[in-house]
């Protein structure tokens, strides 16, 4: 039995152990016939034409796992930003760990979505905003949806701002030969609402894991949503992860993705402009080698006018790795006085690494600035030459190099000790003690 018949196979079963939301069987039902349709994607679509899955399917993955597992705090503190205090939300193998986590409902809603979808208090916040953005024609955010009962639930009610950074670390402890979990997120954050939000994705052995993750966020008019993605996950994980975001108007949100590690990442993120004078970044960072690949799709839709966009994604590439980057800037007929901006720019450290770039514009109003820019070349030797003839080593000079060449993504980082665990990463990454004031 391949796993999409296992999938198909499990589905009813799944419906009826769990306590869902009598509301939610049609969307299920729906999600999962569309997945039967469509199955997992194939390099056939034009989306996927550079990332394929096969070998990843291979496996024999566990739908669901068959042990509790637990860990203790010292097994995983480095995988937490435990500089500061902050609200968590972790889970084990799928599953709600209520020892290494620290939820609230003290002013403000950081919990679980199994809660918010089975609890008659969370009905009408549901009924407003699962399901709301998420692409209901993607086979694999529908296949999430059919499956969906666990994840991180947060709501930011209007005017509060989150007194801490949220953290929301899934683990995987490989004690199932090979295991595919499917998170589902919900964030709200209210009128002058703000947040701050750091999610991982974590393999503890080296057992096959493939994780298929949705999350929708939504923020409201003038409130500000900060997301931060860290990816350095072991060379046998596998990310798809899809993130809708819906922007009232006056809003800012930004989306930070900082991808190190695993074997297949694929970074699915969508802004939606909902209201007048919106502001959404994207920036990301991706440093890889071996045969792992990482391929950002991105869309920004400009719905409404006198909106601004700003993606920038820096990319390193070694060994046998391949890099993906297909970001799209669609700007509707009403969006006037629209300013976008897209950047994507890659350095190449090995003649065996691979870059596919596709940047796109599609534009339908006349009073715009939009732009967009692609590179894909080697470190600039007149610039390393420079270095090494005042003193500083050949192994130094290309990582101070590579380091400024990815800093713009570093020092928009709001948390600051979050941007010293980012630079000291890519400072590991790198193989050098680059030496800066952390």
């Amino acid at each position: 039995m391949d796993l999409k018949e296992k999938l198909l196979s499990s589905f009813m079963a799944f419906e009826e152990r769990v306590d869902v939301h009598s509301d939610l069987h049609d969307v299920r039902t729906q999600a999962i016939k569309n997945f039967e349709n469509k199955g997992f994607p194939t390099k056939k679509e034009e989306a996927w034409k550079y990332t394929s899955l096969n070998s990843v399917l291979k496996n024999d993955f566990s739908v669901f796992p068959k042990h509790d597992n637990a860990l203790g705090y010292a097994d995983v503190k480095k995988y937490f930003l435990h500089e500061i205090d902050t609200y968590k939300i972790v889970f084990i193998d799928g599953k709600f760990s209520s020892f290494l986590s620290s939820t609230t409902h003290d002013g403000l809603d950081v919990c679980l979505m199994s809660a918010a979808l089975t609890k008659p208090k969370y009905k009408a916040v549901i009924d407003q905003y699962f399901n709301r953005i998420a692409n209901r024609d993607d086979s694999l955010t529908s296949l999430n949806t059919a499956f969906a009962f666990e994840g991180a639930y947060i709501n930011i009610p209007n005017n509060k701002v989150a007194d801490k950074p949220v953290e929301i670390i899934h683990l995987s402890t490989g004690n199932e030969a090979a295991l595919m979990v499917q998170p589902r997120s919900l964030i709200i954050v209210g009128k002058n609402a703000q947040v701050q939000i750091i999610e991982r994705h974590q393999s503890l052995n080296s057992n096959p894991v493939l994780t298929n993750s949705v999350t929708e966020i939504f923020t409201d008019e003038r409130a500000m949503a900060d997301y931060y993605k860290i990816q350095n996950d072991s060379h046998n994980a596998n990310l798809i992860d899809n993130t809708y975001i819906a922007q009232k108007r006056d809003s800012i949100a930004s989306v930070h993705t900082f991808s190190f590690g695993g074997n297949i990442t694929r970074n699915n993120l969508n802004f939606y402009h909902q209201g007048e004078h919106v502001e959404s970044t994207l920036k990301g960072i991706t440093i890889i080698d071996d045969k792992q690949l990482v391929d950002h799709h991105t869309l920004v839709n400009h719905a409404e006018p006198n909106c601004v966009s700003h993606q920038n994604y820096k990319g390193i590439f070694n060994g046998s790795s391949t890099g993906v980057f297909n970001g799209k800037i669609y700007v509707e007929k009403e969006a006037q006085k629209t300013d976008a901006f897209q950047n994507n720019n890659n350095i190449i450290l090995s003649e065996k690494a691979t870059v596919n770039a596709k940047p796109q514009l599609e534009i339908f109003a006349d009073d715009v600035k939009c732009s967009h820019g692609c590179t894909i070349g080697q470190l600039d030797e007149s610039a390393m030459f420079y270095m090494q003839s005042r003193g500083i080593p050949q192994k130094e000079a290309k990582a101070l190099l590579m380091y400024a060449f990815s800093n713009e993504a570093i020092e928009s980082i709001k948390i600051p000790e979050l941007k010293n665990r980012i630079t000291k990463i890519i400072a590991a990454k790198l193989g050098v003690n680059i030496g800066f004031d952390l």
